[in-house]
């Protein structure tokens, strides 16, 4: 029996639609009813999980911005954190200021962003969706160097970086790479949302990377809830579909991962779920927990 299964959201929980599906929904309270603890993973901030972890009605953790932190819902405060230095924040700016390459910095209370493109504009119109207490706070920044540099309080998770041209965004990922101290992932596939623009639907395809503080992954979080827990890994069950669920996958109990995901990480599954849009993860919980 796995006592507490971690499930990632952009790509595996939500559909291509950023919807959590009512078949989803049910298999997650009917897991629940098993006494599994069912709690979300994801490189989303604080904000932008909570109306979700409200909404599939996960009550007591979830683990925020790919690791840097796991979150205690009923008690409202971060009980774990690997944050990012603010001086390696700044570092990253620079080079992706110097060549004019898309860039958002996630707080723990916020998405700083330059402009609404890819991911963020995926988020933006997902939160016209939502009830504005539901949605993931963005917030447009004219000079990003200067107003982080002279932020005071916000804790930094991660860094992603965006582009289309492919040869463009490997040669900014080689610098960050120079950096000390931080993690970058290695993602070599295109990101695909899909968002409506009144009766259209539009693709957003780019190339991405995600910049965490050194030793920041979802995979270290997860040990920190199995001690706080007492239960052992082999009671873990993880679903994900990118690079940055790899290591929780491969440690987990039972690693799961959507079909079509990056070969890199469906070759480190245990089981392969169909994909997100075919309801990958009800079907999962469904198999698991009758």
């Amino acid at each position: 029996m796995y006592k507490l299964v971690a499930i990632d959201l952009d790509g595996t929980m939500l559909n291509n639609y950023g919807i959590v599906t009512k078949r989803t929904k049910k298999a997650i309270e009917n897991a629940k009813k098993t006494g599994t603890e069912i709690i979300i993973a994801s490189g989303r901030p604080i904000d932008s999980i909570k109306s979700i972890a409200k909404e599939i009605k996960s009550e007591k953790y979830f683990i925020a911005g790919n690791g840097s932190i796991v979150y205690d819902i009923k008690n409202d405060k971060v009980i774990y954190d690997k944050y990012l230095k603010k001086e390696k924040i700044l570092e990253i700016i620079k080079i992706c200021e110097e060549n004019s390459i898309a860039y958002n910095v996630y707080t723990d209370k916020t998405i700083l962003a330059t402009a609404l493109k890819f991911n963020v504009l995926y988020y933006h119109k997902e939160n016209l969706k939502k009830e504005e207490n539901k949605r993931t706070n963005i917030s447009i920044v004219k000079n990003m160097y200067e107003y982080v540099k002279n932020m005071k309080e916000e804790k930094f998770l991660k860094l992603t970086i965006c582009d289309e041209n492919k040869s463009v965004f490997n040669s900014i990922i080689k610098k960050v790479k120079t950096i000390k101290e931080v993690e970058v992932l290695d993602i070599s596939h295109i990101s695909r949302k899909t968002i409506k623009q009144g009766t259209e639907e539009i693709m957003i395809e780019y190339y991405y990377t995600e910049i965490t503080s050194q030793n920041a992954n979802k995979w270290n979080a997860l040990e920190f809830l199995i001690e706080k827990l007492k239960i052992s890994k082999e009671e873990v069950m993880a679903i994900g579909d990118n690079i940055n669920d790899k290591k929780m996958i491969t440690e987990a109990g039972l690693g799961v991962v959507m079909k079509g995901s990056t070969p890199e990480v469906l070759n480190n599954a245990d089981i392969i779920a169909d994909t997100n849009e075919n309801d990958g993860v009800a079907k999962i919980l469904e198999n698991y927990f009758k």
